[in-house]
């Protein structure tokens, strides 16, 4: 048997910026599996500390903040937001 993560936390609605989609898409990269990361607490590229504070933020429903270098060209950022509303992903120059 498998052990799939489960998510931790609600990622609400999900958008993406036309810049990230493109990117990703040019790519290759499939954006289902990024939230899939992110939605599990792997959180990337993010340093030490950022990943703490992530995991602080999914029991005091702050902001979750997850970075992917997910090429040496593309990284992309996923956001959600602390009331849980909404989660995206979108070029770190698009912030």
């Amino acid at each position: 048997m498998i052990d799939t993560p489960r998510p931790l936390f609600e990622l609400g609605k999900m958008v993406a910026t036309p810049g990230a989609l493109e990117a990703m898409q040019e790519a290759g990269v499939n954006p289902g599996e990024v939230l899939k990361r992110h939605v599990t607490g792997d959180y990337g590229d993010v340093c030490e500390e950022d990943g703490g504070l992530n995991d602080e933020a999914i029991k005091e429903d702050t902001r979750i903040l997850s970075v992917y270098k997910v090429t040496d060209e593309l990284t992309i950022w996923v956001i959600t937001e602390a009331d849980r509303s909404s989660t995206c992903l979108l070029l770190p120059e698009e912030y």
